[in-house]
């Protein structure tokens, strides 16, 4: 089990992508939990869920790169998933900014 967190955080990824990727085919407001739905009324809910799921890949990107530093060092692993995470959630911001 020398590489579990690399592989957990690899799993955990995928399944963020994979979840970003139904969100820009499909574009269906109501996959969204209840709860997003009902905190969030988009005027144009097909514009909205394709930003989001922009949003949504990006920020996947960060527990991948953990995978990716955690293959070398888990300390290493743990500071690029906060800093990245950080940083991809205020690009989300920028991103959905002009959405309503």
């Amino acid at each position: 089990m020398e590489y579990g967190y690399s592989i957990l955080m690899g799993c955990f990824s995928a399944a963020i992508l994979i979840y970003a990727g139904l969100m820009a085919l499909t574009k269906d407001y109501k996959i969204l939990p209840l709860r997003s739905r009902q905190s969030v009324k988009p005027k144009d809910p097909k514009r909205y869920m394709a930003q989001l799921a922009k949003v949504i890949a990006l920020v996947a990107l960060s527990p991948a790169l953990s995978a990716l530093a955690g293959l070398w060092n888990a300390v290493a692993a743990g500071i690029v998933l906060i800093v990245s995470m950080v940083l991809f959630i205020w690009l989300g911001t920028k991103i959905m900014k002009g959405v309503e």
